[in-house]
């Protein structure tokens, strides 16, 4: 009987660590996931601000092209023929 209480006190100590052990893996997970969502935010972030840097770029490439730079001006005059189509769509779609 002394052999089958040791037992079963044995396995209650077993049972409350890994309980013990699952309640600090679950807090480790829910913090990595904590900072698994705020690394993806600062990714968006850091996206966007990579975005409007380049769409900054672009604006000063078009600009330095239409002051006279020589070698951007084909994409200028390509540029400025886009947004003429764009322009004569969105004519088109509002005279509809």
């Amino acid at each position: 009987m002394s052999e089958l209480v040791e037992i079963v006190d044995s396995l209650e100590n077993k049972v409350s660590k890994l309980l013990h052990r699952l309640e600090l893996l679950q807090q480790t997970n829910s913090k990595l996931k904590n900072e698994l969502e705020m690394a993806h935010k600062e990714k968006t972030k850091e996206q966007q601000i990579a975005s409007e840097w380049e769409e900054k770029y672009n604006s000063l490439k078009m600009a330095n092209s239409m002051l006279g730079s020589n070698t951007n001006k084909t994409e200028a005059k390509l540029k400025i023929n886009t947004l003429i189509r764009e322009l004569d769509v969105c004519i088109a779609r509002l005279a509809d």
